[in-house]
């Protein structure tokens, strides 16, 4: 029988086992062998990472020729109009080339816990909340589509992978499952 272990990433930890201090790493949180990542998660952004013991159900959670949609709570600069999220809906055009549609609504500020560090803040410039899924997993690829239609991410967030979601994880967090 297959794992998979659900795991809240928190903000400023390596999506891998070994690095060069001072990184922080998978490694510092979690102690079962032989579990690797299904896909990654930016130094900068924060939540939901799956790992797994089985080589194969990897390849299927991360791979995007398996179309598994990937949710993420996004703060971005600015306030949402419904043109950025009618974009972001058809596709963006990025510099490796249009993404596929999405899923995207404006969303209340959820209620998380608080980043450490705080996000900068701009007392003059307001920042609103969307809910993005997407069926890809391109370098960087949420944060680039909100850059292209003019709201830069501040706060990136992925709450959901497929079937699986964060649940209660708080940052630091895991749950294993069978499957």
């Amino acid at each position: 029988m297959s794992q998979i272990l659900l795991f809240n990433k928190p903000f400023a930890v390596l999506s891998q086992f070994t690095s060069e201090p001072p990184h922080r790493v998978l490694a510092d949180y979690i102690d079962h062998k032989g579990f690797y990542p299904a896909g990654r998660l930016d130094k900068d952004s924060e939540g939901l990472l799956i790992l797994t013991d089985d080589g194969k159900l990897q390849q299927k959670i991360s791979n995007p020729k398996y179309g598994k949609f990937k949710t993420y709570i996004v703060q971005v600069e600015g306030l949402l109009t419904e043109k950025a999220l009618e974009a972001l809906a058809g596709g963006v055009e990025l510099k490796d080339g249009p993404t596929r549609p999405a899923k995207a609504q404006r969303v209340d500020k959820p209620s998380i816990w608080d980043r450490v560090p705080p996000i900068r803040q701009r007392k003059h410039i307001p920042t609103s909340w969307l809910e993005l899924s997407i069926s890809e997993g391109r370098n960087r690829q949420v944060r680039r589509m909100t850059a292209a239609i003019g709201f830069p991410t501040l706060r990136l967030i992925r709450t959901k992978i497929d079937e699986w979601d964060l649940g209660d994880l708080q940052p630091g967090e895991s749950r294993l499952l069978d499957v």
